[in-house]
């Protein structure tokens, strides 16, 4: 046993005792959370506009702090660009995370120097609950890589601006960055593919014991690599056994990137944002992922069926039900106020409270009133899969098709496959018939000869890559939206 992996197991058994702890008193960890971010803020100018010296309880805060979007909360973000301070929160921000807006271009997030450690620990824990639940540490005395964006850094207003991985990575823990990979120039290659190229050369012949990613970027990386060796990833990196992902949904990439393995291993669920890291795996034998209560972060919750209704109903944590889907509102100890941050989750567990993501709140196709979301499209495509053990997927999108040149309506799923199922028409009905029994709503549509069912279009292979490539954001953190109401993304990729 290696020093990292021995002096691993009672650090996590420390964490584990730590989180138990709060975890005892949920609603009153949040509480606290809320007065303590509050009597913090008071003094800044969100602080004054929003008269936070009159805010003792819950129902105070709901009726001066107003939920917002990026957009919403712009105002203040420019004033932190111009170089004011204590906007939104005290003194300036430690760091500007910069992420893709859908409507305003770039987001820049503010990253105070006292939410940092909710990125920094969060992430640190996850792991550690794991080693804490099974004993295995043994990938620690191995090498670690984590695919990641490029962590040089700009300046604006004399705050340093980049993507959250990036920023992440100069963080990581001394005892980790002797047998991090890949390189630090290397890591800053923008171009991905160059960038991937690179990777391999790096790690092709390294004892690789941990591998952390998105999902379809990992299974990138393991094609090229079987590309160059002709081998399974099991027998290039005979010692790998953690897969740590977030970003999307594993499942639908699940079954293709074991095969690329050879093997199952286990894996670890992180559920960061720029906003905030909001939940990880704590468990290998629980679903879900367990909601960070005690990190800097008060939540909201408001059902998402009410999000866009002029007076929705804001719920704190002692008000939520299980399997109910929730838009996601943070306050954070970073200055983000009632901040919608756009994900729906749904909890699968209340003690303690584990949640899932299941779409984002402003993704969905409802053409015809439908409300067809993200998690119901990724269960008809795990149910179909299921039914056809041969197809291996790459990636897929939804899209509605409002005006075809002949026939009723339909909604277009974009698949590529890497492996197609040997009766495509077969797989095409069992997963309309999925998403029929998924949604009443278009089950209402069909029955109704408003809609037909739905319509699979195969894509040849790397027309997802080609896609993200044309519009400049291949690689990293990035990721196709798994379904729209308009077809915008679905016209690129016919």
């Amino acid at each position: 046993m290696g020093i990292r992996s021995f002096f691993s197991k009672p650090l996590a058994a420390f964490v584990d005792y730590q989180t138990k702890k709060w975890l005892k008193n949920p609603i009153g960890t949040q509480t606290q959370w809320m007065q303590k971010l509050v009597a913090e803020a008071q003094q800044t100018a969100f602080g004054k506009d929003h008269n936070f010296s009159q805010i003792k309880t819950y129902e105070d805060f709901k009726k001066q702090v107003p939920v917002r979007d990026y957009e919403e909360l712009k105002p203040y973000i420019e004033r932190i660009l111009k170089g004011e301070s204590d906007v939104l929160w005290k003194n300036k921000p430690l760091y500007l995370a910069k992420t893709s807006g859908t409507t305003s271009g770039v987001k820049y997030i503010p990253i105070s120097k006292e939410s940092i450690h909710n990125h920094i620990n969060s992430a640190k824990n996850a792991i550690l609950a794991y080693i804490h639940e099974t004993g295995n540490a043994s990938y620690l005395d191995k090498k670690l890589i984590f695919l990641s964006g490029s962590p040089e850094m700009d300046k604006k207003a004399g705050i340093f601006t980049g993507r959250l991985s990036g920023i992440s990575n100069h963080h990581v823990p001394a005892y980790l960055r002797t047998n991090q990979m890949p390189s630090y120039e290397t890591n800053c290659i923008e171009d991905w593919e160059t960038k991937l190229d690179k990777i391999i050369d790096e790690t092709i012949d390294q004892p690789m014991g941990l591998i952390s990613g998105i999902p379809p970027w990992v299974q990138m990386y393991f094609d090229r690599i079987t590309e160059r060796t002709g081998k399974k990833i099991k027998d290039v990196f005979p010692d790998f056994g953690l897969f740590i992902y977030g970003g999307v949904n594993f499942e639908p990439y699940k079954a293709k990137l074991f095969e690329s393995i050879g093997k199952s291993i286990d894996a670890i669920e992180l559920y960061p944002a720029s906003e905030g890291f909001i939940a990880y795996q704590d468990s290998q034998k629980e679903p879900g992922m367990l909601l960070l209560l005690n990190t800097g972060i008060f939540f909201e919750f408001i059902p998402a069926e009410e999000y866009f209704d002029e007076n929705p109903s804001r719920l704190h944590i002692g008000e939520v039900e299980l399997n109910k889907n929730y838009a996601l509102i943070i306050n954070s100890n970073a200055g983000l106020w009632g901040y919608s941050i756009g994900d729906t989750v749904k909890f699968v567990s209340l003690n303690p409270h584990r949640i899932e993501v299941s779409g984002r709140i402003k993704h969905f196709i409802s053409a015809f009133g439908e409300h067809v979301i993200g998690e119901e499209v990724e269960k008809a495509m795990k149910h179909a899969c299921s039914l056809h053990p041969e197809v291996e997927l790459v990636e897929f999108t939804v899209a509605p098709m409002v005006a075809p040149t002949e026939g009723l309506p339909y909604h277009e799923w974009l698949v590529e496959f890497a492996k197609p199922p040997h009766n495509i028409d077969q797989f095409q009905r069992d997963l309309d018939q999925k998403m029929v029994e998924l949604n009443v709503y278009y089950q209402d549509l069909i029955d109704g000869n408003i809609l037909r069912p739905l319509v699979i279009k195969p894509l040849k292979t790397n027309s997802f890559i080609e896609y993200m490539r044309s519009i400049g954001k291949l690689g990293g953190q990035n990721k196709v939206p798994r379904l729209a109401n308009d077809r915008k993304i679905a016209d690129q990729l016919a």
